[in-house]
Order: C-alpha cells, then sequence, then structure tokens
C-alpha cells in the first residue's frame, strides 16, 4: 500500500505556502490533490484533516529523487565531479556561479518552507479537528516528523532560518534567523515527540513510523555532535536511537548489496523509510511551475555518454544520459579501490554496454585497434576499472575504456537508480520509490556513534554487518575489519562506497566539518575555490528581499 501524490495547483503567499488540502481517494492509498480557495474550516472535517496530512508529505518529492535534491547533497563533494552537461556547476566548482540569485536556492527554499508551514497548520488546527483523539495524536505526530526533518534540511543547507513554529497564515515582511540552539532545540523537540506517539509500522506503506522518526533524530543527534552546541552524550543518544531502529522493528539487511536497488523489489526488508513515486503523469507534478518533469528521476543523472558510441544507441534499459555527474579519481581508485573481496564496485557501476545497433564503425576512445564489428547483442562498451594494456585490449573484440581516457563524456556509470520501466527512451520522469533512511545506513551511523562515544569494538561489530555484506561469496571474512582499523577514515570511506550517490555526501561532509578539507584533496575542480564559507549555502535573495529591513533584517551568510 503506498502513499501517492498528485498535485494539481500550487497556492503560495510570499514563498511560505497556504495550507494545502487534498481529496483521499481510498482506504490504502494517499492520493493528493492540492485545493485553493477553501474555507479555512475545512481541515477541521475528518476528510479535510486527512488531506491537510497527505499533503504535508509532497515536499519530500521536490527534494528526493530529483535534480535540486541531487545538486544540493552530491555536487562539489569529495566522490562526484562535473559530466559534460547540464548547469549549476557553481554548486560543483564553489564560484561565483554559486550566489543568491541562484533558482534552485529559492525554489527549495520556498519548498521546503511550504512544507513546514502545511505542518504548522495541521498541528495548530488538530485540537478543533473532528476526528479521534487515536488518528489525531498519529496524524499530528506524522506532521512533526515531517516538520522536524525539513527544518534539518534547512538548518544543514543554510545554518539558522526564520524558525516558524505556527500557521503562516497571512503576507508578513517580519522574519528573524534562528540561532543554532534553537533550531537544534525546535528540531530535536518535534522529532523526540513523533517518536513517542507513531506506529511502529504502518499499513499505509510511506507513512512516517517509530523507526524513521527515531533514524531522523540519530542523524540530527550526530550532527549536533560535532557542531558548537554539542553535548557529551550526542553519540550515545544517536547510539541508542540507531539500536532501536536495528533491533526493535524487524528490518533485516538483505544479502545481496546488488538486490537493495532492484526495481522490482522496492518494498524490501531494508527500507526504513521511502518517498513514493509512481508511473501517474499527474503525480509526478512536482516542480514550482506544475511542469511535468518530476517522478525519481536520477536515473538520468549519472550515465555515461553511451548512445553515440560504436555500435551504440540510446534505448530505455541503458537509459538517458544527462552526464551531470562522474566519479572522481579518489571515488574510483580508492574508495572502490579494493575489488577482490569488495562486490559493491560491481554492483554499484555498469561496467558492461551490449550492442544494439550492429554493424562496423570506427573506434573512438580506444586506439587498441581501429575498427569494431558487433552483431545484436555483442559487447559494444567494456569498463574494467584499471589500466588494461594496450595489447591486451587489441585482443577484445569490443572498445575498452581505461581510467586514462574517462572525461566528462566517459567514465563508470552509477546502476542503481536506472528505471527500465519508463515507457520510451527519451521519457524523464521516474516511477522508482527513493529510499530516505535504509538500514545499512542505519549500522554505519552507529558505527560512527559508538566511535565518537569511544566503544570502538561496538562500532566495529556494527560497521561489519555492512561489509560482510558486501562481500563476494566466500569473501565474509576477509571483509571484516578489527578494532584496531576502526577509524573516523573507515567510517568516511565506509559511507562513501555504500551510499554513493544516495543524496547523502554533502550532508556528511558539512556534518563532519571536513568539506572543504576532502574537496581541496580529492576534487580538482573545486580546490582553488572551496572555503569554510561554502558550508551553508547563500541564502536565497528573494528571501532577503521579502523581509523587513533587507540584509539587516534578515541576513546573508558570510562569504555570499
Amino acid at each position: 500500500m503506498n502513499i501517492k501524490y498528485k498535485i494539481f495547483k500550487h497556492a503560495r503567499i510570499l514563498g511560505i505556502a497556504t495550507l494545502m488540502l487534498t481529496g483521499q481517494s481510498c482506504s490504502d492509498l494517499l492520493d493528493e490533490k492540492v485545493i485553493s480557495g477553501i474555507g479555512n474550516d475545512y481541515i477541521n472535517t475528518p476528510k479535510g484533516f486527512e488531506d491537510a496530512v497527505s499533503a504535508a508529505y509532497s515536499t519530500l518529492r521536490y527534494y528526493y529523487g530529483t535534480q535540486q535534491g541531487l545538486t544540493m547533497t552530491e555536487y562539489g563533494t569529495d566522490i562526484y565531479a562535473t559530466g559534460a552537461d547540464g548547469g549549476y556547476k557553481g554548486f560543483h566548482f564553489y564560484d561565483t556561479q554559486l550566489n543568491p540569485t541562484v533558482d534552485y536556492l529559492a525554489n527549495t527554499w520556498d519548498e521546503l518552507y511550504r512544507g513546514v508551514n502545511t505542518c504548522n497548520a495541521i498541528i495548530g488546527r488538530a485540537p478543533a479537528a473532528t476526528v479521534t483523539d487515536a488518528i489525531k495524536k498519529v496524524r499530528v505526530a506524522e506532521a512533526k516528523f515531517l516538520r522536524g526533518h525539513y527544518y534539518f534540511i534547512l538548518f544543514q543547507q543554510w545554518g539558522g532560518v526564520d524558525l516558524r513554529l505556527t500557521e503562516t497564515l497571512s503576507p508578513t515582511k517580519t522574519t528573524k534567523r534562528a540561532t543554532e540552539a534553537e533550531m537544534y532545540s525546535a528540531i530535536i523537540k518535534d522529532l523526540t515527540e513523533a517518536i513517542a506517539d507513531l506506529p511502529n509500522s504502518s499499513t499505509q506503506y510511506g507513512r512516517a513510523t517509530k523507526p524513521a522518526a527515531e533514524m531522523a533524530l540519530a542523524k540530527v543527534y550526530l550532527a549536533k555532535a560535532y557542531s558548537a552546541q554539542k553535548a557529551a552524550d550526542d553519540f550515545s543518544k544517536a547510539a541508542t536511537l540507531c539500536t532501536s531502529v536495528i533491533n526493535n522493528y524487524g528490518f533485516k539487511l538483505l544479502d545481496d548489496f546488488a538486490s537493495v536497488f532492484d526495481e522490482n523489489n522496492q518494498k524490501n526488508s531494508e527500507i526504513v523509510f521511502a518517498v513514493q513515486y509512481t508511473s501517474d503523469l499527474l503525480t509526478n507534478l512536482t516542480n514550482n511551475t506544475g511542469s511535468v518533469n518530476g517522478g525519481n528521476n536520477l536515473h538520468l543523472f549519472y550515465g555515461m555518454q553511451y548512445d553515440v558510441q560504436a555500435g551504440m544507441q540510446r534505448d530505455i534499459v541503458n537509459g538517458r544520459p544527462f552526464k551531470r555527474l562522474r566519479p572522481t579519481t579518489y571515488c574510483t581508485d580508492v574508495v572502490f579501490g579494493e575489488r577482490v573481496n569488495d562486490s559493491r564496485y560491481k554492483k554499484t557501476f555498469k561496467d558492461t554496454w551490449y550492442s544494439n545497433k550492429p554493424g562496423t564503425y570506427n573506434t573512438a576512445f580506444d586506439d587498441s585497434k581501429t575498427s569494431v564489428t558487433f552483431a545484436s547483442g555483442d559487447t559494444a562498451i567494456f569498463i574494467p576499472g584499471y589500466e588494461m594494456s594496450k595489447a591486451d585490449r587489441a585482443k577484445k573484440k569490443y572498445q575498452v575504456l581505461v581510467p586514462s581516457k574517462y572525461s566528462e563524456a566517459l567514465f563508470p556509470t552509477l546502476r542503481k537508480f536506472f528505471d527500465t520501466k519508463r515507457p520510451d527512451m527519451t521519457y524523464e520522469s521516474g516511477s522508482r520509490d527513493y529510499f530516505v533512511f535504509r538500514l545499512a545506513d542505519t549500522y554505519l551511523m552507529l558505527a560512527e556513534a559508538q566511535l565518537g562515544a569511544g566503544n570502538k569494538q561496538a562500532a566495529t561489530d556494527a560497521i561489519n554487518m555492512v561489509r560482510r555484506r558486501a562481500a563476494w561469496p566466500g569473501k565474509q571474512s576477509a571483509m571484516e575489519v578489527t578494532s584496531n582499523d576502526m577509524t573516523f577514515d573507515l567510517v568516511v570511506e565506509e559511507r562513501a562506497r555504500e551510499l554513493v550517490g544516495e543524496q547523502t555526501r554533502w550532508m556528511d561532509l558539512k556534518r563532519w566539518g571536513n568539506l572543504v578539507e576532502r574537496v581541496q584533496k580529492y576534487n580538482p575542480q573545486a580546490a582553488a575555490n572551496v572555503k569554510a564559507s561554502n558550508l551553508v549555502r547563500p541564502i536565497p535573495q528573494t528571501q532577503i528581499d521579502r523581509s523587513e529591513g533587507g540584509n539587516t533584517g534578515f541576513s546573508q551568510n558570510p562569504g555570499y
């Protein structure tokens, strides 16, 4: 049973949303319709209250599984560099292109506040809603989970923001930037209260649950543990929450890493919280203008330009390659350098393309031969992942792409988000769910928390759960580390190996405070520009302009 969102119309007030009201079509499917122009008492009805809660989830679909969310979480890190195409490269380079007028910043800011205000309306109007106390309790808890989560994204991306905890009913220019202490206090309070009242599971897949809120709060405590607001028990609190998620709800790591991202196995035992997408065009209305370009479209952005190479043309199976991101040398050679015992390089990156355009062609990137001839289904391109000699390449009947020939157009392609259920090869919208929280991340968070708390053996035990699952058959013991190996650097690289491409990396580096150091060391494109001020984004100019006093009333982040 899924939550599906059908967004028909946005109603906004100065970028802070008016209440989105919805219609629910059946008991096991949240079917969202955003309606404006309805009296404020609608939310007090049983249907209106349920519809408002359904609407509160829609902001997740703007941020997760989308180019704007990807741009703000994977660009400009140690493991990804630019591909040949696309804009918004200031997020990669940390140059003057990253400035307060960038639309992704303003749109994401507005969308998150729209979600916050919908949650505020639910929480504030709940006492008057004519629903049972039991339903009211759970729905308010869902709204607190979502509000806490939205504010955490805002906080991590921009620092202290305007902390509004009551519904905004009319235009206002009165704004104020909250302190870090105020932000952490509000977010922790929301998620703690959500945990107390949320159920362990839900018959409607996609609703917030107790373990989802516990994992969200654990992420907050981990971030706080490295911040100026850190407390001595932040790591231990995060560890307790992660342990609860692992032990109390029946989640289980799948035996095979690749199966986690099998598009036919999306509701699996590893998924703690997922954002729902469908193949319905109306569901895929996700951006601020209502354009149909949505769904989970991450399948577009990690692909190399296979479709103009010898023996190849674009098809549904191999995807439409937008070439937005390519792995850094550090990512391919160090993070995924060990491949004898660890299966994740092979299962994370596509290395073989089979000809779908038979014929004889001149070669392009493989200088070991001058031409190649393919029948349908023959290997056309192979990426060995190491510098195969020219003599060995010459023995192959296909082109071999070696690391020295990688470019912004040709590179190992992330396979996690391939979507073969699109109706045609040009179709951009995807129908796959987006996994916000999964159990392997929980184990890695537990390892980090236990290490931070000084419990090296417990940290080792947690990280070995992920490493054993990643092993090739029979190599589980070889993948295990000892407590002597359990270092912070291992956590940093293990999170990259397991979670590459999953909208976590920038947030991780920001949390750890090592973004500048690691970008300078491993991302040559940004090394000259990245600086401490890049640990937060520029406040959208639209927000400053609509605040009383402008930059004096709502200050811009330093450096922008």
